[in-house]
């Protein structure tokens, strides 16, 4: 969610399976599945001794650290998050090839012990390829709330890997973690995982094929028996010494005849791993049935098919009415102490005898509009970004996925569509780098090709503001915020139609094909930690977008000045671009003014509004206002209307996608063709929409 500055990455690897090491370092693996605390644990091992990427030739991305212990250098891998080594994600590709191929001397197993069964599978997978295997078994503080036990000894003897438990958020287990690692490395904890056996039919396929594979000094010889009868021969395409090559295993394939229904042993394969895995856990966890039950009796409840959707709908009304109800007070008092520091800067320049036109550009082009920035933008990110993510930690947002997953099968798209929507409330370049989890190509680029219709930050302010300028009809503060938050509601649920609609007409014409299935895991309610909260939220995402948006308005405002106080005849060149856009514009119930103003608002569109207020002034110059009421009166005294005020607000939700996000869009697909798509779709269905909204008011009214 955002376009953070973990979004923005550098690249840390030598090749995909070769890390960039001294003789002196050893490398550790660090596995899992998603939502278990496999980055809780590689940020206790390696602290701020962190370097992130993307792997070579993969648009997936890579954690890398480091950290000491007994005089030790150790490099920790953080794979991405995977249920299985055998899909088609790229995220579990690059887990599959780095543990199978990779140049490393342990794999840590991160599990979560709340449900230590859904975690099993992997594990015999990967003990299938490596004796150098590690569980660790986190978050055992929340399973200890939860009542849940498990007999560490029991398992480690039943798997014969070596077992920990942890809770790496508190650093309990952490230091028999690295103990381990260090005995693993160093060949001190010496054994063989337990082998799983299957039935007598998969057994005699992989008996009857071990001998050619010794005969080729091929590594790993049961799991690459059992992938020669569930898998096709391109598993095998990375040529690397002692594993089987693609044309090894077609000639092994031909001489042992081996033309099996691979789909049907994957899944045989697959349901024998889990059966063991429920076997164990009726083993070796005792659960408390009472907790369990509680959180079913939450999740029947806020995953039902009668309330599952309008509580989401009354929490995002609620995310949006403290958001503007928290941010009216600091955004005037910022506003205030902003705008009141022009006066001094402005005595200051002419003390130091500046010219005017430059003391015009600093003060009114580039400060004024870096002040309105600032004052309208960070007062609402700074509230709604810590409540976003709060309700993130919490584990809400895998259930609001849950809920509309049948409406996203019903447009033929994915359903953790939806996850990658949420992430575009922050910023849309990062929603389109988040479709990276949806494994079909085709629904991916739905997925991307849709995400702009979700109204990122850079929108919210333009849609807030003119919201509660327009649509706040009573004197009372505390409704006048909610009838905003009540519109703001309806445009990101008109959003969602919007983006089912498109999505549903692409996979019906460019992206033909059919809904691919998926399992959401949803993890377990989790008491978000504050101080992460607030960092996530404010450092990393507030002010990271904050940042961006300054960069691009400074210049923005003091190109919006020279073009407002420059004339060609009797009217500025501002007014010149104006009049030529205003019959299109007037066409979709806006004006020439406003339609100049989303133009200028490409690079970012937290721009559009201090650009729109200083076309409107005769001067070029962007003045403050007292409040709302001020604002409203600026609007209507160039001839705004409810009509104007709306269309602004839908065009907002629905025109295209700035700069950065057609860039991410452009590197994500590698396709110039869908970048221009991006572009052209949602501006064609903004046009349409405003169009008809106008015609319609005009008919009506």
């Amino acid at each position: 969610m955002g376009l953070t500055a973990q979004s923005v990455k550098i690249d840390a690897m030598k090749d995909v399976f070769d890390i960039v090491k001294t003789d002196y370092q050893h490398v550790i693996a660090l596995a899992g599945n998603p939502n278990t605390g496999k980055s809780t644990v590689f940020n206790y091992l390696t602290g701020l001794k962190q370097h992130t990427g993307n792997w070579p030739g993969k648009t997936v991305v890579s954690a890398r650290g480091e950290y000491s212990y007994n005089d030790e250098e150790y490099i920790v891998v953080d794979l991405p998050g995977s249920y299985s080594l055998f899909t088609s994600s790229k995220d579990e590709e690059v887990s599959r090839d780095f543990i199978c191929y990779g140049d490393y001397e342990a794999v840590v197993i991160v599990a979560d012990a709340t449900c230590l069964e859904r975690n099993l599978n992997l594990v015999f997978q990967i003990s299938e390829i490596t004796n150098k295997v590690i569980l660790c078994i986190n978050l055992i503080d929340e399973a200890k709330k939860k009542n849940i036990t498990i007999d560490k000894e029991g398992l480690e003897r039943e798997l014969n890997v070596p077992v920990v438990l942890t809770a790496a958020r508190s650093g309990i287990g952490m230091d028999e973690l690295k103990n381990l690692i260090e005995k693993i490395t160093f060949n001190n904890e010496k054994r063989k995982p337990a082998i799983i056996t299957y039935d007598d039919y998969i057994e005699s396929e992989i008996n009857d094929i071990l001998p050619h594979l010794e005969d080729l000094n091929i590594s790993n010889i049961r799991w690459t028996a059992l992938r020669l009868i569930d898998s096709n021969t391109d598993i095998f395409s990375i040529n690397k010494e002692g594993h089987l090559t693609v044309s090894q295993a077609k000639k092994i394939k031909e001489t042992l005849n081996i033309n099996t229904d691979t789909i049907k042993l994957r899944e045989m394969i697959a349901e024998h791993n889990y059966n063991y895995a429920n076997e164990l856990k009726q083993k070796y966890v005792t659960e408390d049935t009472k907790k369990i039950k509680r959180d079913k009796r939450i999740d029947d409840i806020i995953t039902s098919k009668v309330l599952g959707l309008p509580i989401m709908l009354l929490l995002l009304g609620l995310v949006f009415w403290i958001t503007i109800q928290g941010a009216n007070i600091p955004s005037q008092m910022l506003a205030n102490l902003l705008f009141g520091i022009q006066d001094k800067l402005s005595a200051l320049f002419v003390q130091w005898e500046l010219p005017m036109i430059l003391h015009n550009i600093l003060l009114d082009g580039i400060y004024r509009t870096l002040a309105w920035v600032v004052s309208v933008m960070l007062p609402p990110m700074a509230i709604f970004f810590p409540l976003f993510t709060f309700l993130e930690d919490l584990g809400y947002l895998p259930r609001i996925a849950f809920n509309l997953d049948h409406m996203f099968k019903k447009a033929c798209a994915h359903g953790k569509q939806c996850l990658t929507m949420c992430m575009g409330f922050g910023c849309n370049a990062a929603g389109v780098i988040g479709c990276r989890i949806i494994d079909s190509p085709r629904e991916r680029v739905i997925a991307i090709l849709t995400n702009n219709f979700v109204p990122c930050n850079g929108r919210f302010p333009t849609i807030i503001v003119i919201s509660s300028a327009f649509f706040a009809v009573y004197s009372n503060a505390y409704v006048n915020s909610l009838i905003p938050a009540l519109f703001i509601t309806l445009m990101v649920l008109f959003g969602i139609i919007v983006t089912l609609f498109v999505s549903y007409i692409l996979s019906k014409t460019l992206l033909k094909g059919v809904p691919s299935t998926f399992t959401l895991e949803l993890p377990p309610y989790r008491v978000p930690k504050i101080g992460r909260l607030l960092y996530t939220s404010i450092i990393d995402r507030t002010i990271f977008v904050l940042s961006r948006a300054v960069v691009i308005a400074a210049p923005a405002g003091a190109i919006t000045w020279i073009f407002a106080n420059i004339y060609i005849g009797d009217l500025s060149i501002l007014s010149h671009v104006a009049n030529f856009l205003d019959p299109m514009a007037k066409t979709i119930g806006l004006d020439g003014i406003i339609l100049m103003a989303f133009i200028m608002g490409i690079p970012a569109n937290e721009i559009v509004l201090p650009v729109l207020l200083m076309a409107y002034l005769s001067t070029g110059t962007l003045t403050d206002f007292e409040s709302v009421d001020h604002l409203r009166t600026i609007l209507i005294n160039n001839g705004w209307t409810p009509l104007t005020a709306l269309n602004v607000m839908l065009f907002s939700l629905l025109h295209w996608p700035c700069s950065t996000a057609l860039w991410t869009i452009k590197k994500e697909t590698g396709s110039i063709k869908w970048t221009l798509l991006s572009f052209f779709i949602p501006t064609a269905i903004a046009f349409t929409v405003c169009f008809i909204t106008a015609n319609l008011y005009k008919l009506i009214l």
